[in-house]
């Protein structure tokens, strides 16, 4: 007796995203926990998933990668531009760290926010909740006189956030290089754009076009991912919608560095379904974070995120 054989007729029918087929998710994660690097055909050759013993791992290696970027573009003496996460957020003060010890400017580094809570005319939540106050205190202002310059920090702002390709663009042009920086979510979201939005596409081509969308609707499950992982079980507090970036912006990035920490205590989880999906399912406009392997980076996960997935294992 499982989800598959007890769905129909039930109050989960209907509620994932369309396009999801469940039999083949869950054969996604019945592979053995030490396959999980194990390379597809629908890899990138320069895309690698990197294994964290623990979060501490995780977050060094993560912040190192980061503040690399910085040091190899300064070194190069050419423009940097980063798409960057709210969440997960450990990496921020090592890449901090290693940028002071290595004394790194990051006058020539460009921020752009992936996405911020809105409210339904894309109006975005401002004080402690905000992602933007997040940056700021997590990275910014810990870097001291080395730090982005204020006018190249970008928000997900309703008015903002449309000036994102043309900005890029322009930077690229530049010669700037685009790394992206991501965690995944629950419902394989890369930033807020949620799987959902896949069903009003009828090619992944078209879906790809999109580079931002203001007001996003949220799936439930990612209000209770962000209830369970940022406001301390208080879904009230989780706005229902987001100003996101999109496909065209995010998978067009020239690197990425991402990573998965979803571990929870008494050896449960929340993000080895999704680990497994993004690395294995194959690439489809109805799961974000399945083209995140066709992109060349590093995707940073906590081991027992690997599995095995059945609760009978602890």
């Amino acid at each position: 007796m499982d989800f598959n054989s007890t769905v129909k007729g039930s109050l989960l029918e209907g509620f994932y995203p369309q396009g999801w087929d469940m039999e083949k998710i869950d054969a996604c994660c019945a592979n053995l926990p030490q396959s999980i690097t194990e390379r597809q055909s629908f890899w990138n050759k320069d895309f690698a998933p990197v294994e964290c013993a623990n979060v501490a791992e995780f977050d060094v290696k993560m912040g190192h990668e980061i503040a690399n970027e910085i040091r190899k573009a300064n070194a190069e003496k050419r423009k940097l531009a980063f798409i960057l996460p709210v969440g997960p957020m450990g990496m921020y003060k090592w890449a901090v760290y290693f940028l002071k010890e290595w004394n790194e400017s990051c006058k020539n580094v460009w921020c752009f926010n992936m996405d911020e809570w809105a409210d339904a005319d894309g109006n975005t939540i401002t004080g402690e909740a905000s992602f933007q106050n997040a940056m700021e205190t997590a990275f910014y202002n810990p870097l001291g006189e080395n730090t982005v310059p204020v006018s190249h920090r970008n928000f997900a702002t309703k008015d903002n956030l449309p000036t994102y390709p043309e900005k890029i663009a322009a930077l690229r042009a530049d010669g700037a290089k685009l790394v992206l920086v991501y965690g995944i979510g629950r419902m394989c979201h890369i930033a807020f754009w949620e799987p959902t939005i896949g069903a009003e596409f009828d090619s992944d081509e078209k879906w790809m076009e999109q580079p931002y969308r203001i007001a996003v609707k949220l799936h439930p499950l990612t209000i209770e991912q962000n209830a369970i992982t940022s406001f301390k079980s208080r879904t009230t507090l989780v706005p229902c919608r987001a100003n996101t970036i999109g496909p065209k912006l995010m998978f067009s990035a020239d690197y990425a560095i991402g990573g998965a920490d979803g571990a929870l205590s008494r050896g449960m989880q929340w993000q080895g379904m999704s680990l497994w999906m993004t690395l294995r399912y194959g690439t489809s406009r109805h799961i974000t974070s399945s083209f995140i392997p066709t992109i060349p980076g590093k995707l940073f996960f906590l081991k027992e995120l690997a599995g095995p997935l059945n609760p009978e294992a602890n």
